[in-house]
C-alpha cells in the first residue's frame, strides 16, 4: 500500500491539552489536507495542511484511534505523546476508511494480506487479535470489489461536480457505483435519495418524495412552494449542494418539473436546480413510473418520462451508459438479456427461453422461488407454503429503534416487522454476509434447524450460516436514523418483480404471461444468475416489448456519440444534412435537447 495513496481532505480541529488536562490552544480549519509520511529515518507522521497555512506534522507514536461515526465521516486521533486531539469531519466515507485503514496496517507494521488475517479473528500466535478499526457497514462486504474503468469515469465526473444521469441494463453494477459515489462525496451537503423504499435503503438514503418534501406532488406549484416552505423542508432544500436520485426511471416527467421549481424557488437561486449538482441513476427501459388513474385512460400521458420534462434539457450536463455486465457471466444469457431489454425477440431466442421450462433448477431441498408480477400473490403463497408444513412455528420479531416508525421501515426494507419460520422454510438472504462463500443479498435456502435462538440455513451451494442479527439503517429528511434489527431472511416460496430490486436470484421460477407494463418480463428474467438457474413458464414473446419512447431516447443519445467520435468537426456534407431535415417534427424538441448536452457512451 502506498502512502502517496493515502490522501484525506475535511474539516479538522485541533485541540492541545495544558499539564492540568484542560483544553488550551484550538484551531478550526473548514478544509485541510491530511497525508501518511515519513522523514529521513523512516519515521511516520500524518501530515495536516490546511489551506493557506503552513503544514503541520503530528508523529504517529501512542495514538489512539475513534472511528464509531466513520460512516457520517468523523473521526478522530488522539496524540497522547503531543497532547493533541485531531477531530475529523465531513471527510468522504469510504475516503476516510482509506486513510484510517492505512494508519492502522502502518501502525501494526502488516501487509494488506495480514490484515485481512486479523480481521476476521485472533493471529496464529494465539493472542487476541487486536481491535478492528472500524465497523461492518455496506461498504466491507464490496471493499474487495473495484470499480472497473466505465464506473471510475462516472465517479471522477461527480466528484468533479458535474450533474450527470448515468444508465446501463440491469447487472451492470449500478447501485454498486451509487453508493461508491455516494462514499467519495463529503456528507455535508450530499443528501442521497431514490424513487422506491427500497431502493432508498439500498443506498443508506431516503425517498425523494420524503427529502422534496411536497407529497406526492399532485398540489398546485404554488401549493408545492408552500409546502416546501415548512422549516425543515426548506432547511433540506438550502443545505442540498449535492441530490442523488436512484431509480430515476420510475420519477414522473411532471414531479422531476415540479422539484426542480421548488429548488430554485427555496433557494432563491434560478440556475437550474437552484444551483444543486444532480447525480441521477435509473435505467428508462426497467420499470416505469406508475400511471395515476386518472392518467391510465390516456395511451401515452403527458412527460410520463423525466428525459420529457423541461427541467431535464436544463440540469443534465453528461449521460453515462455503463455496458459491463457484471450479475450474469454467461455471453448467451446477457446477449438474450440485451435482446429482451430493447423489446426484440426473435424465433432462436424464443425457443431458447422456452426451454427452460423443462429444467430442474432445484437442489439440496431448495425449492425455486416464484417470481410474480403482484405482490399481493408473493405474499399468499408463501403464507399458504408456510401453514402446510408440519413443524411448529417460530415468530422472529424485528427490534425497531423507533416503534413509531415501523410502516416507514416495512415499506423501505427488505426484512419484516414479523418473520415467521418453521423448518424446512424456503427462505432468502437479504444482506451481503459473505460475497466469496455466496453469502449474498437474494442467496437461496431452507431452514434446517433452530439453534441458540436464531435460525440455520443450508444455502443451494451447501453453506451452512447461523442468521444471527443484522442491521438496517434508513434516514429521515431531518437527518436522522431509524435502524432494524432482524434476522436476514425473508419466504422465498415466492417474490414480487417489484421486491426484486437489488437482488440477484440463484433458483427462480416465473411465468411472464401476466406481465403488465413494458419492461416487466426483462426486469423479472434480468434478476437470474444464469440461464440454468431460472425456469420460464409459458413464455410468450407478445409480452415482451419496450416502451417506443424509451427507446427513441437511448437511440438518439447513442447515435449524438457516433456524431462527436466518428465525424470530424465542422460543416455536416449534404447527405447528413439532409438526413437531419428529414428528421420528424415529432421528435424535434426532444432532439435538440440532447443534442445540446455532452451525452457519454462507455464502450
Amino acid at each position: 500500500m502506498d502512502l502517496n495513496d493515502a490522501v484525506l481532505t475535511c474539516a479538522v480541529n485541533l485541540q492541545w491539552t495544558n499539564a492540568t488536562g484542560t483544553v488550551g490552544r484550538k484551531l478550526a480549519y473548514r478544509t485541510a489536507t491530511l497525508r501518511l509520511v515519513r522523514n529521513d529515518i523512516r519515521e511516520l507522521f500524518i501530515e495536516c495542511t490546511p489551506d493557506k497555512v503552513k503544514p503541520m506534522k503530528f508523529k504517529m507514536k501512542d495514538i489512539m484511534v475513534h472511528k464509531k461515526f466513520m460512516s457520517e465521516g468523523k473521526a478522530s486521533v488522539n496524540f497522547k505523546a503531543e497532547k493533541c486531539a485531531m477531530y475529523l469531519s465531513n471527510a468522504p466515507p469510504g475516503t476516510l476508511m482509506f486513510f484510517l485503514r492505512t494508519i492502522f496496517i502502518k501502525m501494526n507494521g502488516a501487509k494488506k494480506r495480514r490484515y485481512d488475517e486479523i480481521k476476521g479473528g485472533s493471529d496464529k500466535s494465539g493472542l487476541p487479535a487486536p481491535k478492528k478499526l472500524y465497523q461492518e457497514s455496506p461498504m466491507d462486504t464490496e471493499e474487495g470489489l473495484k470499480l472497473c474503468q466505465e464506473q471510475m469515469d462516472v465517479l471522477k465526473a461527480c466528484i468533479s461536480g458535474k450533474s450527470i444521469f448515468f444508465t446501463g441494463s440491469a447487472g451492470t453494477g449500478k447501485s454498486f457505483l451509487l453508493r461508491k459515489i455516494i462514499s467519495a462525496l463529503p456528507p455535508d451537503g450530499t443528501v442521497a435519495t431514490a424513487s422506491t423504499g427500497v431502493a432508498a435503503c439500498l443506498i443508506g438514503g431516503v425517498t425523494l418524495h420524503a427529502f422534496a418534501g411536497i407529497g406526492g406532488g399532485d398540489a398546485t406549484l404554488q401549493r408545492c412552494y408552500e409546502l416546501a416552505s415548512r422549516p425543515a423542508n426548506a432547511q433540506a432544500w438550502r443545505k442540498c449542494k449535492r441530490l442523488i436520485i436512484d431509480e430515476i426511471s420510475m420519477v414522473d416527467g411532471q414531479y422531476f418539473d415540479k422539484i426542480e421549481a421548488v429548488a430554485r424557488h427555496i433557494r432563491r437561486n434560478d440556475r437550474p436546480f437552484g444551483g444543486i449538482q444532480l447525480i441521477l441513476c435509473g435505467d428508462f427501459l426497467q420499470l416505469p413510473p406508475v400511471i395515476k388513474r386518472e392518467e391510465s385512460s390516456s395511451q401515452t400521458p403527458p412527460q410520463r418520462f423525466c428525459f420529457q420534462s423541461a427541467a431535464w434539457e436544463k440540469c443534465i450536463e453528461y449521460v453515462y451508459e455503463l455496458k459491463e455486465v457484471h450479475r450474469q457471466s454467461d455471453p448467451e444469457f446477457v446477449s438474450i438479456l440485451n435482446h429482451l431489454r430493447i423489446g426484440h425477440i426473435n424465433d432462436d431466442i424464443t425457443k431458447r427461453l422456452k426451454t427452460t421450462s423443462k429444467q430442474k433448477i432445484e437442489g439440496n431441498g431448495i425449492l425455486a422461488t416464484q417470481l410474480c408480477s403482484h405482490t399481493n400473490d408473493a405474499n399468499s403463497i408463501n403464507e399458504s407454503k408456510l401453514e402446510n408444513l408440519p413443524s411448529e412455528k417460530i415468530l422472529f420479531r424485528a427490534e425497531d429503534s423507533d416503534p413509531t416508525m415501523t410502516k416507514q421501515l416495512d415499506s423501505q426494507v427488505q426484512a419484516p416487522s414479523q418473520l415467521y419460520l418453521k423448518i424446512d422454510a424456503q427462505v432468502m438472504l437479504l444482506k451481503n454476509i459473505n460475497i466469496s462463500s455466496g453469502l449474498v443479498n437474494g442467496a437461496r435456502g431452507v431452514v434446517v434447524r433452530f439453534e441458540k435462538g436464531v435460525p440455520v440455513v443450508r444455502f443451494k451451494n451447501n453453506t451452512e450460516y447461523f442468521c444471527k442479527h443484522e442491521k438496517w439503517i434508513i434516514k429521515t429528511p431531518n437527518g436522522g436514523t431509524v435502524t432494524r434489527r432482524q434476522v436476514p431472511l425473508k419466504l422465498a416460496w415466492a417474490f414480487s418483480i417489484h421486491k426484486s430490486q437489488g437482488l440477484t436470484l440463484d433458483c427462480v421460477e416465473m411465468s411472464l404471461s401476466k406481465v403488465f407494463e413494458a419492461g416487466q418480463a426483462y426486469v423479472a428474467l434480468s434478476r437470474a444468475k444464469s440461464l440454468d438457474s431460472v425456469r420460464i413458464l409459458d413464455f410468450d414473446p407478445k409480452q415482451v416489448w419496450a416502451n417506443p419512447q424509451v427507446l427513441q431516447y437511448y437511440k438518439l443519445f447513442r447515435r449524438r456519440l457516433h456524431d462527436t467520435t466518428m465525424i470530424p468537426l465542422g460543416a455536416k456534407n449534404k447527405e447528413e444534412k439532409k438526413k437531419t431535415g428529414d428528421a420528424s417534427s415529432a421528435l424535434a424538441k426532444i432532439k435538440k435537447s440532447l443534442m445540446s448536452k455532452p451525452l457519454v457512451s462507455i464502450s
